[in-house]
């Protein structure tokens, strides 16, 4: 298949042997901004701080000013919905640390977006992986914001699995709370690729969709294996990004 688009200005469209000294200062500055302003309100550890600094620094070199605001987005939605009912989700044992977000959990949530902008700025920014892109990390904001909401508002949580009652919280419980904000949280993200000129507006539905479906995965994921111990949440949380990133690559391909 074949597909034709023409990014925008905020998008990157240059390899990275043309990459302009500006562009490689910009994205410099606004990594190191990002990565101090998120360690300084407690969004993420030192390791943390790292690992979003390097992802960013190849986020804003493979898709531009608009891969970057999205980056924020998912910064901001995670920071602010992680501080919602943080004393309920104390007293469920569930609560993040107060320090923030470390290095592996960071890279579990940005790997595959990250791997992606890369496959995009070597290969001269193939748009199917922008799209890809773009649906990690939507799907990153989507299992955060449903995890966090859920926990914090969520009055009936379900086991995906069985639909068996389970305490808000437990590895793979859902609820309309959640998955509610996690959609709205998906659709966010995705239009503000889409109003940077990062995606076209054509590939709203497929990369919602796409984020959406990895966040089932995740929580079924997490139901099925990490209850049972066998993998942990930093994996599931990768697995469901690269589901998202693969269901955006296939549908791109029907469409």
């Amino acid at each position: 298949m074949t597909v034709v688009f023409d990014p925008s200005p905020f998008s990157s469209s240059i390899g990275l042997g043309a990459a302009s000294r500006a562009d490689w200062a910009i994205a410099g500055l606004l990594t190191v901004a990002f990565a101090v302003l998120a360690h300084r309100i407690r969004g993420v550890t030192t390791s943390g701080a790292i690992a979003g600094a390097i992802s960013c620094f190849v986020l804003y070199q493979g898709g531009g000013l608009s891969a970057f605001v999205a980056l924020i987005t998912v910064f901001a939605l995670a920071w602010l919905t992680t501080r919602l009912g943080y004393q309920r989700k104390q007293m469920l044992g569930t609560a993040e640390r107060r320090d923030g977000r470390k290095g592996s959990q960071v890279l579990a949530n940005l790997g595959v977006a990250t791997a992606c902008a890369a496959i995009s700025l070597f290969g001269h920014s193939r748009p199917v992986f922008l799209l890809a892109m773009a649906a990690a990390l939507s799907e990153a904001a989507a299992d955060t914001t449903s995890s966090e909401v859920g926990q914090a508002f969520g009055k009936t949580a379900r086991l995906v699995t069985t639909w068996s009652p389970v305490t808000p919280g437990t590895d793979g419980a859902v609820s309309l709370a959640g998955t509610i904000a996690g959609a709205i949280a998906a659709g966010l993200v995705t239009f503000v690729c889409i109003l940077g000129g990062l995606l076209p507006r054509r590939w709203l539905p497929i990369c919602v969709l796409s984020a959406i479906l990895g966040m089932f995965l995740d929580s079924f994921l997490g139901a099925w294996l990490e209850r049972r111990r066998l993998i942990n949440n930093d994996l599931v949380n990768f697995l469901g990004t690269l589901m998202a990133a693969l269901a955006a690559f296939w549908l791109a391909s029907i469409a």
